[in-house]
């Protein structure tokens, strides 16, 4: 056996994706900075808001934020939300502020959509997502932002989501579902220790946006909720998402970077993507998702210690002609699946277009994904990988998986237009996915998970 095959399987059996600090780590969750206490603080109550569930407090929020405008340079300011049910349209949030949420503050989202502005769309996807046209503006704003914070006791942000669902699935809408909390070309931006309820969309979408960290957040939308999406880092960087718990109608986690030739124009990638340490459930999507929307690109990721259970699949990479753009350098490790109907998807024909001016020649690529040290119970099929046949998926790359098959289950693999590598992986999955000439690839993923110049962060040998 050649000698860098045998150096690539004990590495595949040793490697460490290591967010606890261990010698030379530099993953994205190991620099966030411990959040300082802004120097002013005022409550909502100042400006006449009343927590009663019915009082309209739009105004209260817009007033409060203007004023802690003032404070930008002056270290910044707090806005304090106590114990009561807030009842809001949208409002925009400022640099240098920290929203909190104390225990058993509910700020609810308004069901009139009179109370949620209609914005244009973002210029990666060329119209909003679902309907063409404008969109409805997000709970919770941020735009072109500087170190902003969303923290608090446990508080709680809920859109009320159901009569958007309902307007959804009746075709009611003239507009695209809002989300709750939006972040749209910021930095230094930090959600914590808060639980968002009843999106009508998404819960958190940064789009555009640099230094991301999403922590220790529940999120929590029902099973026959209509799309909704936990976190979506959206042509983003240098973004970690920690210790939180999810459960939504269709993706938990999902990171994107644009839609087909709107999003291959405006050429931002998300890259550099920590997650770890988080539990992560959908019911009619995949616990963790890339795309399909990914024509800026989606790079450098690294997920680790993550438990993915009872979904429609554990980890999906989506995409179809008229993309463009790559998924690559995509690091999985020590993951557990739990009653999980297809634990990996690759799938070359997801979603649809924004219109009929896509370039069908813009064939996307998929190439050196790496999971490894992934166990899995209650599962119907191990893995689909259908790519495309001018584009196919190349360097997938599987070590140390070990799944439960439903004995019911006649076949445990799928696989066409996809090659790659495999050792240690029951069941023994297809003939395309054991290809030994593409075990360097695997093992430049291993040394050189962040391909974009930054230095190794994951490779450990023990």
């Amino acid at each position: 056996m050649p000698v860098a095959l045998l150096v690539l399987l004990a590495l595949c059996n040793s490697i460490d994706v290591d967010g606890g600090g261990g010698g030379g780590s530099n993953l994205q969750c190991d620099n966030n900075l411990a959040l300082q206490p802004r120097p002013h603080s005022v409550s909502i109550l100042e400006f006449g808001a009343v927590g009663d569930g019915k009082t309209l407090n739009t105004i209260a929020f817009q007033n409060a934020i203007f004023y802690l405008k003032s404070f930008a340079d002056k270290g910044g300011a707090q806005l304090y939300v106590p114990p009561g049910r807030w009842l809001t349209g949208s409002f925009n949030l400022t640099s240098h502020l920290t929203l909190f949420l104390e225990k058993g503050a509910v700020i609810l989202g308004s069901q009139d959509p009179s109370h949620w502005d209609i914005v244009e769309p973002l210029p990666s996807y060329g119209r909003g997502i679902e309907l063409p046209g404008g969109r409805y503006r997000s709970l919770v704003n941020g735009y072109m932002l500087r170190d902003v914070v969303i923290t608090g006791d446990n508080g709680t942000i809920d859109g009320q989501g159901w009569v958007w669902w309902e307007w959804f699935t009746s075709h009611s809408l003239n507009y695209t579902r809002p989300h709750l909390v939006e972040f749209v070309s910021s930095e230094d931006v930090h959600v914590s220790n808060i639980t968002l309820l009843n999106a009508p969309a998404y819960n958190i979408h940064p789009v555009y946006c640099s230094n991301v960290h999403i922590h220790n957040i529940t999120a929590y939308a029902p099973p026959s909720s209509p799309y909704t999406v936990g976190i979506v880092p959206d042509s983003s960087d240098n973004v970690c998402i920690e210790d939180c718990n999810i459960s939504m109608g269709h993706d938990a986690i999902a990171l994107k970077s644009g839609w087909d030739e709107y999003g291959i124009a405006y050429g931002k990638p998300t890259t550099n993507v920590h997650i770890r340490s988080v539990h992560l459930q959908s019911s009619a999507g995949a616990s963790l998702a890339f795309g399909s929307e990914m024509s800026g690109g989606i790079a450098d990721v690294q997920v680790e210690h993550v438990s993915l259970y009872n979904s429609l699949s554990g980890i999906e990479f989506r995409t179809t002609r008229g993309r463009g753009g790559y998924i690559k350098e995509i690091i999985v490790s020590d993951a557990d699946l739990l009653n999980v109907d297809t634990a990996f998807v690759a799938i070359g024909d997801y979603g649809i277009h924004p219109d009929d001016k896509f370039d069908p020649n813009a064939l996307p690529s998929i190439k050196k994904i790496m999971l490894q040290n992934i166990t899995g119970r209650k599962i119907t099929l191990a893995g689909n990988f259908t790519g495309i046949k001018q584009s196919p998926f190349t360097s997938i790359c599987i070590s140390n998986v070990s799944l439960s098959i439903s004995p019911t289950s006649t076949i445990s693999w799928t696989c066409s237009n996809v090659s790659g590598y495999s050792e240690s992986v029951f069941p023994e999955p297809c003939e395309e996915l054991k290809t030994v000439n593409t075990s360097s690839s695997c093992f430049s993923i291993l040394m050189n998970p962040n391909g974009g110049g930054r230095a190794p962060a994951t490779a450990i040998l023990r």
